[in-house]
């Protein structure tokens, strides 16, 4: 094959528009190697859960983003149950330590102590 001379004109001699032009192809093909990066590393990331759902096939770039995206709802909606729990937690014990407080207050409003105020008053204790 016979070597060919191709002609190309010096930065500084081509429009704005042909300096696009020649770049975008180049910028283009860099976009299209992030997004397949970041595809395989998202399938790298959540390979179990890949197999767990579709063992054994080859998965196309379109099912691991939706199969990426369900997982991550998925663990959304377990976070926020999480945090609803411990949320309810929180909320009885201080409900509870509040009706205590209350309880003692109405208590020791009354000087005598009965039988029944003091055994009251060591079952809060427990």
């Amino acid at each position: 094959m016979a070597p060919s001379t191709v002609f190309l004109e010096p930065d500084n001699l081509l429009t704005p528009k042909e300096k696009n032009k020649l770049r975008k192809p180049v910028v283009e093909k860099m976009r299209r190697d992030r997004i397949n990066s970041s595809i395989e590393q998202l399938k790298l990331l959540l390979e179990k859960e890949f197999q767990r759902h579709q063992p054994n096939s080859k998965l196309e770039k379109a099912d691991i983003l939706e199969m990426t995206v369900s997982y991550l709802k998925q663990q959304n909606q377990l976070q926020m149950k999480r945090t609803f729990h411990k949320s309810s937690q929180f909320d009885f014990r201080e409900g509870y330590s509040r009706c205590l407080q209350e309880a003692f207050y109405f208590l020791s409003l009354h000087k005598v102590r009965t039988e029944t105020q003091t055994k009251l008053l060591s079952h809060f204790q427990k």
